[in-house]
C-alpha cells in the first residue's frame, strides 16, 4: 500500500510539473509579435444635402448611414487599421469651385479608438456636394505606404457632382498606381446611372458594388467587406511589360499586375530550367466600353522568336474579363562532365509575349491601359514532357489512347456480328 500511495504521489507531482511547463510555454509563444503588415480600410461616407432623404426604413438616409457606422465599429477585428472619410460634409453654399473640394478625412488610419469613432461620426449633418473623385484621391492618399492589403468602401447615394473629373477615370488612375488598393462602392438608391457610375469604379479596382435599401443590409455588407480585408491573401507584384523580349522584365515565379492598351503588346521574360514546366496565365479586364468580338493572346516564345506554345481566348460584350494560358515542360538534360566536374544546367529564357484584340470607340480613353494580371509558376516538369507540349493533354494522354481503342474494337467486333448475321440469313 505504502508503494502504491508513493507511486501515485509521485505520478501527480509528475503531471503537475507537465501541466505548469504547457501552461507557461502556451504564453510565450502567444506573446510573440506578429510579421505580418495590419491590413488598412477606409471608409469613405457621402454627407451631401441629398442624404437628408428619408427613405431607409422610415429614417433618413444619414440616419440610417450612422447606425450602420456604429454596428460596423463595433465588429471590426483587431488586426485592423481603419479610417474614416467624409465628402460634402462641410461646405453648404453654391460655390462649384469650393464644394468640389469638400472632402475631409474624419478619422486617421490606424489603430481603432471605437467611442473616439463613434463620437465622430455622431456629428455629422447632411451638407453639400458630391465630390466623389476627390474624396477617392484622397483616400487613396491617406492608405499609402507599406504592404498591407488596402481596401476604399464608398457608401453614397448619388453620382459624382463636380466633373469633368469622372470618378470612373479617377478608380483606373489610382488602379494604375500599382498600390493593389481595391475600391468597393455601396448605392443607398437604386438608379441606373448611379449603378452604372458606381459599378466602373469598383470594376476599375477589381472591387465590387452593391446596391442597399436597408440598414442592416448596409451594416452587413460593410461588415463583410472589412472582415474580407482581414483575411490573408497574396499580393501580385507591380510590373511594367516591355514593347520587345529584349527589354523585357525578368519574373519569377508569383503573382503580378500590369497595365495593357488597346491593341498593343506587352513583353516578359521567365528562365526555365531543365526538368521544369512553366505554367502561365493572364487576365485582362474590360474595364471600360468596349466593342464586341475581343480576344487575347499568351504566347512563349524563344530569344530567336521561335514559336513554342501559345494559349488564346476570346469574349464578347458581355465578359468582363478575358482569361488564357499555357504550359511549357523543358526536358531534363544529361548531366555534362568536364575534367570530372558536372556542370550546372543553363537555364533557357523563355519570351511571353501578351496581346489582345480589343477595340473602343473614339470617345474612349485608352490610357491608362487596361488590368493585366498574370501568373507565373514554375513546377517539376512531367517525365515525358513532348505529350504535354505537342498534344496539350497532360498526362490524360493514355485515357483517350484507350478510348480510341476501345472504339476501334467495338467497331470490328459489331462490322464482324454484322456480317455473320448477314451470312446466317442468306443461307436461311
Amino acid at each position: 500500500m505504502i508503494i502504491r500511495k508513493r507511486l501515485t504521489a509521485g505520478v501527480c507531482v509528475l503531471l503537475a510539473t507537465l501541466a505548469a511547463g504547457f501552461g507557461t510555454a502556451v504564453p510565450a509563444a502567444a506573446d510573440e509579435p506578429s510579421t505580418t503588415p495590419s491590413p488598412k480600410v477606409e471608409l469613405v461616407l457621402d454627407v451631401s444635402g441629398s442624404m437628408r432623404a428619408r427613405d431607409i426604413d422610415g429614417q433618413s438616409r444619414i440616419s440610417a448611414a450612422k447606425q450602420a457606422f456604429n454596428d460596423v465599429l463595433d465588429a471590426v477585428p483587431e488586426e485592423v487599421e481603419l479610417g474614416i472619410r467624409t465628402l460634402g460634409a462641410d461646405y453648404p453654399g453654391d460655390d462649384r469651385k469650393v464644394g468640389c473640394k469638400d472632402t475631409e478625412l474624419l478619422y486617421p488610419v490606424g489603430p481603432l479608438d471605437r467611442t473616439e469613432a463613434k463620437t465622430a461620426v455622431a456629428t455629422l449633418t447632411p451638407t453639400g456636394w458630391t465630390p466623389i473623385g476627390p474624396a477617392l484621391l484622397g483616400a487613396a492618399d491617406d492608405l499609402q505606404g507599406g504592404d498591407a492589403t488596402r481596401r476604399i468602401v464608398l457608401i453614397t447615394d448619388g453620382e459624382d457632382t463636380c466633373g469633368p473629373l469622372d470618378p470612373c477615370e479617377v478608380a483606373r488612375d489610382i488602379a494604375a498606381r500599382g498600390i493593389h488598393l481595391v475600391i468597393d462602392t455601396l448605392g443607398l438608391v437604386p438608379n441606373a446611372k448611379i449603378r452604372q457610375q458606381l459599378t466602373c469604379i469598383a470594376e476599375a479596382t477589381g472591387g465590387t458594388y452593391t446596391a442597399v435599401q436597408h440598414t442592416d443590409e448596409l451594416s452587413g455588407r460593410v461588415k463583410q467587406l472589412v472582415d474580407r480585408a482581414a483575411e490573408p491573401v497574396v499580393t501580385p507584384v507591380a510590373t511594367e511589360g516591355a514593347g520587345s523580349c529584349s527589354a523585357a522584365p525578368q519574373l519569377k515565379a508569383g503573382l503580378y499586375t500590369d497595365r495593357q492598351e488597346i491593341g498593343k503588346h506587352r513583353w516578359y521574360r521567365v528562365d526555365v530550367l531543365p526538368g521544369q514546366e512553366l505554367r502561365a496565365s493572364v487576365s485582362v479586364a474590360a474595364d471600360r466600353a468596349v466593342n464586341d468580338d475581343y480576344g487575347v493572346l499568351l504566347r512563349a516564345v524563344t530569344t530567336h522568336g521561335r514559336e513554342i506554345v501559345r494559349g488564346a481566348e476570346s469574349g464578347t460584350g458581355r465578359t468582363d474579363a478575358v482569361s488564357t494560358g499555357l504550359r511549357y515542360p523543358k526536358p531534363e538534360q544529361e548531366d555534362a562532365d568536364v575534367s570530372g566536374e558536372d556542370l550546372k544546367p543553363a537555364a533557357e529564357v523563355v519570351c511571353l509575349q501578351l496581346s489582345n484584340s480589343f477595340s473602343a470607340p473614339p470617345s474612349v480613353k485608352t490610357t491608362p491601359g487596361m488590368p493585366v494580371e498574370l501568373t507565373i509558376d514554375l513546377v517539376e516538369g512531367p517525365d515525358d514532357a513532348s505529350d504535354v507540349a505537342a498534344f496539350g493533354l497532360g498526362r490524360g494522354w493514355w485515357l483517350l489512347g484507350v478510348m480510341v481503342l476501345t472504339g476501334l474494337i467495338a467497331g470490328l467486333l459489331f462490322g464482324w456480328i454484322s456480317r455473320w448475321r448477314v451470312a446466317v440469313w442468306r443461307t436461311n
